[in-house]
């Protein structure tokens, strides 16, 4: 409790600044705005659970739903990603949750698109921007393509579609994550209707943008399959080298941001981990990656997941993301941390096991990015 105390303290500040952003955004270069041409750097966390068999946000069994929102917001972070699964958002089941908490019981009866309109609002009432995320199709596994697991490309639009007519008044609700991780079969540039993410990213988009034209499109890379790529190997979602030949054309370029996925060998032992010249090589595969889109001032790059459980400076994972942090900080990236669960097996989160208890040493590393909030 006192940890929480200091924290609100601490964060007296960064509350205030969700008042000054006059919605909705949009882009400049490689800076997102606000309304009135303000730069605005989203800080945040990826809360999981809603594309979960659960069909919710994970640990509405320890605590209540305001309770997480309120701790968030008093660590410093003005936005949450939430992944969903099309399942979900079709479902009327919602599981793992204690009723018998004050604020929880609210989300008795409700489905899952209800529970999502309640924490939309709730964030909304504490400062707190959010992001859709559409992370799986069914509630097991991240596909490859935009449709797959059962679904169409046909209900990935139509669910996005109705998002984009269900929360046209919501000015909380900044963007939307097309889809998460692209990999596998899926291909940029190659003008493979079944495959190239680039055009399917554009069909989508599009869609909302004639729906909804305040929010972000947020189109992450592919892993592999672009043609002349550089590198050899990329994190799923995290290749972007297909941009400078084939960019995303939407029917409002001040709407798109790019974003990619960065993980340190706790997530795959990478063989960039184990070269001669790490960390000094990690420069040159980010701007190879990604990076160039800033350099040449192409359009926004959001990193929508990037962490690890080690944060020291001896490890292998800890040297990675002290130097991925100093590199955010030093290009002003927006970003959201994965995550704030504690039960993300290969990256643990921003709280412990208890689901109340902050880690300290990761948040006190990602403070020094919190400073740089507007």
């Amino acid at each position: 409790m006192t940890l929480l105390i200091i924290s609100i303290i601490n964060s007296f500040s960064f509350s205030q600044n969700y008042t000054k952003i006059n919605f909705p955004l949009s882009t400049s270069g490689t800076k997102i705005i606000d309304a009135k041409n303000k730069e605005i750097l989203l800080r945040g966390v990826n809360w999981f659970g809603m594309e979960t068999e659960l069909h919710v946000p994970h640990g509405l069994w320890v605590r209540d739903y305001q309770d997480i929102l309120m701790q968030i917001k008093s660590l410093g972070y003005n936005v949450i990603r939430i992944p969903f699964s099309l399942k979900a958002l079709q479902s009327s089941d919602i599981n793992g949750i204690d009723f018998s908490l004050k604020n929880n019981k609210i989300l008795r009866n409700k489905t899952p698109l209800q529970v999502l309109d309640i924490l939309v609002k709730e964030a909304e009432k504490q400062g707190l921007m959010i992001i859709l995320d559409c992370h799986r199709n069914n509630d097991q596994r991240i596909p490859e393509l935009w449709y797959g697991d059962g679904f169409s490309e046909k209900d990935w639009l139509e669910t996005w579609t109705m998002l984009a007519h269900r929360y046209q008044q919501q000015k909380n609700i900044i963007g939307a994550d097309l889809k998460n991780e692209p990999h596998g079969k899926a291909s940029w540039g190659n003008n493979n209707l079944l495959t190239d993410w680039r055009l399917a990213a554009e069909r989508c988009g599009n869609a909302i943008l004639k729906i909804n034209p305040h929010w972000l499109i947020i189109v992450e890379g592919v892993e592999n399959n672009v043609p002349g790529q550089q590198l050899k190997h990329h994190w799923q979602g995290g290749n972007l080298e297909g941009v400078k030949q084939h960019p995303i054309r939407l029917s409002n370029q001040h709407k798109l941001v790019y974003s990619i996925h960065e993980y340190g060998p706790g997530v795959y032992t990478q063989t960039w981990f184990n070269s001669s010249d790490f960390p000094e090589n990690l420069l040159k595969r980010w701007e190879i990656g990604f990076g160039y889109i800033l350099t040449q001032k192409i359009a926004p790059v959001f990193i929508g997941e990037f962490g690890g459980r080690k944060v020291d400076q001896q490890s292998t994972e800890g040297i990675w993301q002290r130097k991925f942090i100093e590199y955010i900080k030093h290009k002003k990236l927006s970003f959201t941390y994965w995550c704030l669960n504690p039960n993300s097996d290969d990256t643990g989160g921003l709280l412990l096991e208890d689901w109340i208890t902050i880690e300290s040493q990761k948040q006190n590393l990602l403070s020094s990015l919190l400073q740089h909030l507007n």
